[in-house]
């Protein structure tokens, strides 16, 4: 299921980045990630970076390659286009 509202519900410099995503990417359909670490950044986007930065990029027995490839696999696992 995906939000409508992150389609074109964002303000100010997320619509702005959004957009030039949007125009760089040449598709209608954003990345559902950055849609939504975007639209409330305060209440979402902040705590969920703080939390996945230092897991993504952190000390690991995993490469960081690794860690991206696991995390696309699960996505694909899960039907999400991101």
């Amino acid at each position: 299921m995906r939000l409508s509202i992150l389609e074109d519900g964002h303000m100010g410099a997320a619509r702005e980045a959004l957009e030039a995503l949007r125009a760089t990417l040449g598709s209608g359909v954003l990345p559902g990630s950055r849609a939504t670490v975007l639209y409330r950044p305060d209440f979402f986007g902040k705590p969920f970076a703080d939390w996945l930065h230092p897991l993504m990029r952190g000390e690991s027995e995993w490469t960081i390659g690794e860690r991206e490839l696991m995390a696309a696999l699960v996505s694909k696992l899960n039907q999400c286009p991101w």
